[in-house]
């Protein structure tokens, strides 16, 4: 398996969706997200965020992204990445729920087999947000997954 990188942008936005991955439309495939990172480059606040890693059924409208592979040998991956949404996906089950500081910088990392898995569906994944009532201020995050 290739492992990826993508990262993920939101301006101040009204919407809860930071970015995420999502099956292609022609190939989709599963994939395993084994690390993923969070924060904000906003004036420094005292702002409580809410992070979480969600699964989604539809893509909502958003900015592409393209996964880079992080061995520049390895093919263009099977997934396609997504930030700045303009209109939220459908949300599914949350996977995984941290609260974080926007002073700090946040990291979670699988232990082997206990990755965040996307079903091999097209339009398929996992959208990382902020579902915090205001918390619509500048942050990046960053997957990185095995495809």
């Amino acid at each position: 398996m290739a492992n990826y990188s993508v990262e993920m942008n939101r301006t101040a936005s009204a919407t809860l969706a930071v970015g995420g991955i999502e099956g292609d439309a022609t190939r989709p495939r599963r994939c395993k997200i084994y690390h993923w990172s969070f924060g904000s480059e906003a004036t420094p606040g005292d702002f409580a965020f809410l992070v979480q890693m969600t699964r989604s059924s539809t893509a909502g409208t958003f900015s592409a992204v393209t996964p880079a592979a992080l061995d520049p040998g390895d093919p263009a991956s099977e997934q396609d990445g997504a930030e700045n949404f303009s209109a939220d996906p459908t949300l599914g089950a949350v996977l995984d729920s941290k609260p974080v500081n926007q002073r700090a910088t946040y990291q979670w990392w699988a232990n082997p087999g206990q990755e965040l898995v996307t079903p091999a569906t097209a339009a398929n994944g996992i959208v990382m947000r902020t579902p915090t009532a205001g918390a619509t201020v500048a942050v990046t995050g960053m997957l990185h997954f095995s495809d």
